[in-house]
Parts: C-alpha cells; sequence; structure tokens
C-alpha cells in the first residue's frame, strides 16, 4: 500500500512532539515531554513523550509506540490512515505500496469493527421507523419536537426492549460476535450474548469523518440512569471524542467559534433551532485533549453548561483548560431554570444569540461566582477567595489581561496589588513544598530484567555480548520474545535501533508496552560502565535462578511422582540448571 520510503518521510518530516501536542497539553519533564493520557482518566500526569526516539508511553494504562501507534489509537484508524493523516499534515504526497501482515490484520480489523456500528445503526434506525417496537419512541421525539429531517441528521434509533435483538441481527449478518464484544454493544454471560441497550433512544456517536464509533442510549421515562453509552474500544475514546464535532465543522469554520453543551438533547436543541456550531461531551468532563481538539478548529469557545453546582464546577474545571491552552472562553448564562431545550422551546433562536452576545469571559465569571459563594466580607474570606483564585490567575498567558484582572480581582476584594502579589508568592511557594512530586517525572522502574533490556537497547556492545551469552540465559517471558525480535532489528551505522521503526513492527501488546516503557524510562542508565552493570544484573539474575531451583526442589518432594505436575516441576528445574550452567 504506502511504500516504506514514503511511511519515512512523514515520521522524519513530523516529531511526536508535535503530532501529540495537537491532542493534548505536554510539559518538559526531564528529556521526556509530560501530559494527562488521553486513552484513560486521570489526574495526575503519567503520559511521557520521549522526543530523541519519537515514542510516547503511559505507566497508567500501559499504552504505548510512535506517532502513528498515537494518531491510530486517538483516531480509532488503521495504520495506512494514520500515515496519510500525517502525510497531508505535513504535505507529503502518498503512493500506496503493499500492506504487512500486521498492518492488513489491523486494517482489516478496523474494517470490521466499522461494519458491525453501521449495520448496529441501521437495525437501531430500523426498529425506530418500522413497527410497533419504535413507536413509544416516536411519540417521544414528537413531544419534544424532534421531527424526522432532525431524526434523519443524528440517526436517531431506538433498542428494542428485548434481550438479544442485537446480537441476532450482527449474527444473522455473519458478524464476528467476539469482535462486536470489543465494541461493547454485546455482552456475554453463560445463558449466551445479550445486548447493552435496551429500551433506549439511540444517539449513534460519530468521529470527525461522520464515521460512527459509538453509541450513546437515554430511557424514555424518569427511570436511572438516564444515559448509558458504549464502553471505550479501539474505535472510542470518550476522552478524545466531541458529540456532534462531524455535524459541527462547517458552521465552526464559517464563525470560528464553538459552543460546549453538557447533553445530547441540548445539542439536538440548539442544532434544530439553527445553532450548528455546537458540539457536547460524551458522559464525560471535558479534558484537555478535548481542548486542543477544539483549539484546532475555532478560535473562541462559549461554554453552555447546567446552572447547577455540577454545571459550575464543570464550567470551571473547563476555563482551566481553556487558559492552558491560551483559548478565548467564554460562559453563556440561561435564565434561571432553563436549558437550552425549554429556553429554545420558549424563544426564538434570535433571543439566543442575543444570550451568546452578551456571555462573559470565562474567568471573569468564575471571579464572580467565587465572590457570590464566598462574599469577602472578613479577612478570612477573602484569603480563601485569594487562594481559590490564585492557581487560576496563574494560567492566564496574556500580560495585559493578566494585570487587568489582577487590578479587578483587588478592586473587588478592597486589597492592594502588593498585598495580592505577595500572597501569590506565599502560596507557589507553599505549592512547592507540599506537591514536589508533581513537577519531577516519573521514575523508572528499576528491575534486573529492565535494565538488561536497557542496556540490550541502548549499547551494541552490551547488545552483543549478551547474544553472545545467550538470550535465554539473560530474558525471561516477554523480555525474551522482545529481545529476539530485536535482535533482528535495522541499525544506525553505529550499530543503534531504529527504535522509532520498531514500534508499529512489534505485534503482542505486552511487548509493546514493554517496549515503550523501558524507552522513555531508561535515563538512569546513560553514561554508565555497562559491563559493570550487565556483569550486577547477570550475577543477580543468577541468584534469583538459585532461589527458584530451591523452591522447585521443595515443592517437587511434596508432589505425586506421577503428575503432570511433578513432570512440569522437573523442566522448570532442568531448564533453570541449563540456563544456570551458561553463565
Amino acid at each position: 500500500m504506502i511504500p516504506e520510503e514514503k511511511v519515512r518521510e512523514v515520521a522524519d518530516k513530523l516529531s511526536i512532539v508535535e503530532v501529540v501536542s495537537e491532542y493534548l497539553p505536554l510539559r518538559r519533564a526531564g528529556g521526556n515531554f509530560l501530559g494527562l493520557c488521553p486513552f484513560h482518566a486521570e489526574k495526575t500526569p503519567s503520559f511521557n513523550v520521549n522526543p530523541a526516539r519519537e515514542i510516547f508511553h503511559c505507566f497508567g494504562c500501559g499504552a504505548g509506540g510512535n506517532a502513528f501507534s498515537f494518531v491510530m489509537k486517538i483516531e480509532g484508524v488503521s495504520f495506512p490512515e494514520a500515515v496519510k493523516l500525517l502525510a497531508k499534515k505535513s504535505g507529503i504526497e502518498i503512493e500506496e505500496r503493499q500492506l504487512t501482515t500486521a498492518e492488513k490484520k489491523s486494517q482489516d480489523e478496523h474494517v470490521q469493527f466499522r461494519r458491525i456500528n453501521d449495520l448496529t445503526t441501521a437495525y437501531y434506525r430500523s426498529v425506530l421507523l418500522n413497527g410497533k417496537e419504535g413507536e413509544p419512541a416516536q411519540q417521544y421525539l414528537a413531544d419534544r419536537g424532534v421531527h424526522a429531517s432532525i431524526s434523519d441528521a443524528y440517526r436517531l434509533g431506538f433498542a428494542p426492549d428485548r434481550r438479544d435483538g442485537l446480537a441476532k441481527h450482527l449474527r444473522n449478518n455473519g458478524v464476528d460476535m467476539e469482535s462486536a464484544l470489543k465494541l461493547g454493544i454485546i455482552r456475554k454471560s453463560d445463558s449466551g450474548w445479550y445486548d447493552l441497550f435496551r429500551n433506549r433512544l439511540i444517539f449513534p456517536i460519530r468521529d470527525l469523518r461522520g464515521q460512527v464509533i459509538a453509541f450513546a442510549g437515554r430511557v424514555l421515562d424518569a427511570s436511572l440512569p438516564k444515559y448509558i453509552n458504549s464502553p471505550e474500544s479501539p474505535l472510542y475514546h470518550k476522552s478524545s471524542v466531541l458529540f456532534g464535532i462531524d455535524m459541527a465543522l462547517p458552521s465552526i469554520r464559517t464563525g470560528n467559534a464553538v459552543i460546549i453543551v453538557e447533553g445530547y438533547f441540548d445539542h439536538l436543541a440548539l442544532y434544530r433551532a439553527g445553532v450548528q456550531n455546537v458540539v457536547a461531551t460524551c458522559g464525560t468532563a471535558l479534558t484537555g485533549t478535548h481542548a486542543g481538539m477544539i483549539k484546532r478548529h475555532a478560535e473562541r469557545v462559549y461554554m453552555l453548561f447546567d446552572s447547577d453546582n455540577a454545571g459550575k464546577k464543570a464550567t470551571i474545571r473547563s476555563m482551566e483548560l481553556f487558559l492552558e491552552q491560551r483559548l478565548p472562553a467564554y460562559v453563556i448564562s440561561l435564565p434561571a431554570g432553563d436549558d437550552p431545550d425549554s429556553f429554545l422551546s420558549a424563544h426564538p433562536t434570535e433571543a439566543f444569540n442575543a444570550l451568546r452576545d452578551k456571555a462573559r469571559p470565562a474567568f471573569e465569571y468564575f471571579v464572580r461566582s467565587l465572590l457570590l459563594e464566598t462574599p469577602p466580607d472578613s479577612v478570612d474570606n477573602k484569603v480563601r477567595v485569594i487562594d481559590d483564585i490564585m492557581p487560576r490567575f496563574r494560567k492566564i498567558a496574556d500580560s495585559v489581561e493578566r494585570d487587568l484582572y489582577e487590578k479587578e480581582i483587588c478592586r473587588l476584594l478592597g486589597i492592594t496589588v502588593h498585598a495580592f502579589r505577595k500572597r501569590m508568592g506565599g502560596c507557589k511557594l507553599l505549592q512547592q513544598e507540599t506537591s514536589p512530586a508533581a513537577s519531577r517525572p516519573i521514575q523508572a522502574v528499576d528491575s534486573i530484567q529492565d535494565t538488561l533490556l536497557a542496556l540490550f537497547l541502548n549499547y551494541p556492545d552490551a547488545r552483543a555480548e549478551i547474544i553472545r551469552f545467550g538470550l535465554e540465559t539473560v530474558f525471561t517471558d516477554d523480555y525474551l520474545e522482545l529481545a529476539g525480535f530485536l535482535s533482528a532489528a535495522p541499525v544506525d551505522s553505529d550499530g543503534s535501533i531504529k527504535f522509532d521503526q520498531q514500534a508499529d513492527s512489534i505485534e503482542k501488546p505486552e511487548q509493546k508496552m514493554l517496549f515503550s516503557r523501558i524507552l522513555v524510562s531508561d535515563a538512569y542508565i546513560a553514561g554508565i560502565e555497562w559491563r559493570a552493570v550487565l556483569g550486577q544484573c547477570i550475577r543477580s539474575n543468577e541468584k534469583k535462578q538459585v532461589s527458584s531451583i530451591k523452591d522447585i526442589a521443595a515443592r517437587l518432594a511434596v508432589a505425586d511422582p506421577g503428575s503432570d505436575e511433578y513432570s512440569l516441576l522437573l523442566q522448570q528445574a532442568d531448564s533453570l540448571r541449563r540456563r544456570k550452567s551458561k553463565l
């Protein structure tokens, strides 16, 4: 498909830091860059990007690889699609080549996943539009003013109140049920396959290109939970997906602005009213990846969350993300008790547009909200307000904006700028003293096998020595398989392994994880005397093997000589003795 030289050209043109930074904020942490992982929810950054090796690794969920791997995972695309996306970004034209076995397998799997989602969308749509099972949902939509054209635009469907309606439909269409299980839309029990969604209105969730990647199901009554979403899958990472983004992009590009709402029906109400530059989060809080995605397409953002405490907290959390992205953010305030659906049911679109035009800057909204909750009528309250403001205030990048907010905050609190700055300096010192780990990169796990593999990867002479010893005498399990694979990897003129070229060639997920983890955390072996470290590790290996032989001998003493366990223990003992004799 895509010629290897073109893949290398794309890889050489774009740095992995440049690629990843378009999806999430990164900060320098020693030799790596650090950020919040887009593939799982976390509060403390564990996602590392190593620019020297063009490798990323998350110590939280284990995801790792190169720039192509990252794009494949976050966009839910195959390897060739990832190469094409990055080629387009770097201005490189692509001519295709024959796929490798691993690439063909990955591409076929993604094609299968997308076919399953298309079949699922069509099934739920058919249930909604045809027959008695869809009548309750049709009536529900009619009562909420959702007409056929809007239903078509969203590809709305209905999951009937049947245990395995979708499961049977997929099976009848020749779908591999294990693949459908990976997407989370069906489940498996001792009694067979069954559906995730039952008796729910279905909203297909689509990516930037309009392809269905997941589903959300809403009840038709007041029962809980009101919504359930597809779980995370190879196609769907909720922390990097915005509902309705494909429908909103043309309008966002025209006006350079986007409106963010919390719910699917909030989105639908605005879209129905002709406000089409709107997106919604998929049952999760806004993330840094969401903020990065928005910044790529819009110059300003409007937040329209619920007016309750949860909505206010979501607004403030989102404001912090946009401050980090240096993206102007505003807050639209609806009358008390209204949401977008109820407001637009009673008012024309022009009334909503007027509220949008009066939207306050998010930081101003935050300060005013804070002062309403904590009136600055005492010294304690003023100090409490300042301490709440400080972490957000520091995120304001524009010096003029910062200066103006500083003066306004001091006016509202009745304090001097000098006092404000003095408190800010003290808070900064306290923060540094109480959370020193926050600014430090995650430390490497310094096990014997980790260190041996790090030596193998970084020192060509050490690699040659280990190969001379025999890989099986030094490594075990995934370490052994990975070292065996990398023994045949292409090297530079100085004998160094071309790391970024290997990231997509390793097929086993456990070995991919191991490979990326070692490469982003092996700074501790830089400049060492590798012979001394290798000797020490091998001696430690020998001690571990002696302990293992003793343990096996103890188990052999009580095992039945005719049992399978006895035979297996003998084999393990012989294997350990052979390895020990080669050391």
